[in-house]
């Protein structure tokens, strides 16, 4: 089970943290590579590494998520190298006004994040189905997968930090996917969630390190730590292999049992 020789996996957000660490777990299972971020020069550096090491076929494409021109470039890149695409990773994202109060925080952080972190993934979303719808009529895959990444603080509030627009985007992120797994249910196409915990990223390190984040984080999260590098993989692989063919509209937190308590 879940192999992925032949397949072809786009990620976006692939020059860091999760999304490489995800990239890198498809290639270990004969996935072919599609690379997608704004920072392309660290999309070739793992494109050549891992081509070398796994003897995938790995695309770098530069793509700014919140641009409908270059999602569409995107699209067109994978058209034309690879012909299909039976997954897309929805992993880019980022926010603006972390640590700001409700009452304080400004329009314009909350239209960043929404931007970049909903309607990105509903472009993505869109732009890519459509793709593995054609590929499928035409015979060139049988089978598609949409996963989001949303996160935890997409499922529940919290008490250590003010993240008002991020909470906003990804609980619409975890809705999206139920919306859309209903309408592509009979298309052969699935949309999953995957809500990770604390996980370190450039984005997170800072805040994880502070002795105030660890305490809670000890607190919060029953096994009393953050996740480790490449522990979001196996999630990500189990969502996107053709034998998932028969889960969709799910959502699944990996953090270490903090949503459940």
């Amino acid at each position: 089970m879940f192999d992925y020789s032949g397949k072809v996996v786009a990620i976006t957000g692939a020059s860091s943290g999760l999304g490489k660490q995800m990239a890198e777990g498809y290639a270990q299972q004969g996935a072919n590579l599609v690379l997608m971020a704004r920072r392309v020069e660290r999309l070739e550096a793992s494109a050549k590494e891992w081509s070398e090491k796994y003897g995938v076929d790995v695309l770098p494409v530069a793509c700014d998520v919140t641009s409908a021109e270059s999602i569409s470039a995107s699209v067109a890149a994978v058209k034309e190298h690879f012909g299909h695409c039976e997954v897309i990773v929805n992993c880019a994202g980022g926010e603006k006004g972390t640590g700001t109060p409700l009452v304080d925080f400004k329009r314009d952080d909350w239209d960043f994040t929404m931007n970049l972190d909903l309607t990105s993934v509903f472009s993505m979303a869109q732009a890519f189905a459509n793709l593995m719808k054609e590929a499928m009529a035409e015979g060139k895959q049988t089978y598609g997968r949409i996963i989001n990444i949303a996160s935890i603080y997409g499922l529940v509030g919290n008490t250590a930090l003010p993240t008002i627009a991020y909470h906003t985007s990804k609980g619409a992120v975890v809705n999206f996917t139920r919306g859309a797994a209903a309408e592509l249910a009979t298309t052969g196409i699935t949309v999953n969630a995957i809500c990770p915990g604390y996980f370190y990223t450039e984005l997170t390190t800072e805040t994880l390190n502070s002795d105030y984040f660890q305490a809670f984080a000890k607190q919060s999260v029953p096994m009393q730590r953050y996740g480790h590098e490449g522990e979001l993989n196996s999630v990500a692989i189990f969502l996107g292999a053709e034998e998932s063919s028969y889960v969709t509209g799910q959502v699944i937190a990996v953090d270490g049992g903090y949503t459940c308590v």
